[in-house]
């Protein structure tokens, strides 16, 4: 196989991947009024459902008081250490090379860590078997804050698949 040809099918691999006109643009969410946290703002609107936005914010300020009513600690802070305990480091991601597909271990970027953590921690909260979403979410939350649950465990098997697939790492892009 020559240079021009490799060139090629590389042109075209490219141009499936990058969008036609420009990127997205990003658009900045407006801090939450109680603890001025984007964060906040970003999870309760992944929490909504069909535009309910002031279900979810009960929800999210039930959560967080209940999670301080147990506890000594604040739930903001419980919050964010949820957050940070769930954002995963590695990621595997599917790359065709010749006619076979390999899960090649990726690094994921800080705004998609954010964005895969809250996205764990509200689906696992959802399947939780507690009686109020409010205490699912809280639950959730403290599991995660403390290393365990099963937002904390996606977390884990994800870096795992990364470490078992560490040897296609030569196929990165």
């Amino acid at each position: 196989m020559n240079v021009d040809s490799i060139w090629v099918k590389l042109s075209k691999i490219w141009r499936k991947r990058k969008m036609r006109r420009r990127r997205a643009q990003v658009r900045e969410v407006l801090p939450d009024p109680i603890h001025n946290s984007k964060i906040i703002t970003k999870f309760i609107n992944g929490l909504m459902y069909d535009g309910k936005k002031s279900t979810a914010t009960k929800i999210m300020y039930g959560a967080l008081s209940l999670i301080e009513s147990r506890g000594e600690e604040k739930g903001i802070d419980v919050f964010n250490a949820a957050i940070d305990n769930v954002k995963p480091v590695m990621e595997v991601k599917s790359r065709r090379v010749g006619g076979a597909t390999y899960q090649v271990p990726v690094e994921v970027r800080p705004v998609r860590q954010q964005a895969l953590a809250l996205r764990w921690i509200i689906g696992y909260a959802r399947k939780r078997s507690e009686r109020t979403m409010i205490e699912r979410l809280a639950n959730e939350l403290m599991d995660a804050a403390s290393s365990k649950g099963a937002s904390f465990k996606k977390k884990e098997d994800t870096y795992k698949m990364a470490e078992a697939n560490k040897a296609f790492a030569h196929y990165r892009w």
